[in-house]
């Protein structure tokens, strides 16, 4: 398999009518693959039903949120891991951070060995 791209323009941030522009590399994606087509790819590679699948996939996000939401980093094996990361204002003094300096709360998702490995292997290929 290879890894699709098309070329894309892109200007300068912050300048008025995008100043002088500059070609990059973005995938091209093929589609998406919903809880349906990842059911029906896992349950042709093991005897797990359909139901089953689907009921696992849909408690692990429950239990996802109760984890990050605790302050647990979630370990996914080869898959990765998923963990909350903050980006707040810096104030001078340990007293004066609280909530209010929050301004965004994220997730941030480390692929696994075996994703990493296909990412530095991958053969790339340049849409016309």
């Amino acid at each position: 398999m290879s890894i699709k791209f098309k070329t894309i323009a892109k200007g300068q941030p912050g300048v008025v009518g995008g100043g002088e522009k500059k070609y990059y590399a973005a995938p091209v994606m093929g589609g998406e693959w919903n809880i349906e087509k990842l059911t029906s790819s896992i349950e042709k590679i093991c005897t797990v039903s359909g139901a089953d699948i689907r009921a696992v996939l849909y408690a692990l996000v429950d239990v996802t949120i109760d984890g990050l939401d605790d302050g647990n980093i979630i370990r996914l094996g080869d898959l990765g891991s998923i963990r909350i990361t903050l980006s707040s204002e810096g104030k001078a003094t340990p007293e004066e951070v609280g909530a209010g300096c929050i301004k965004k709360v994220r997730i941030i998702f480390v692929p696994g060995l075996r994703i990493k490995k296909m990412l530095e292997t991958a053969n790339l290929k340049k849409e016309s």
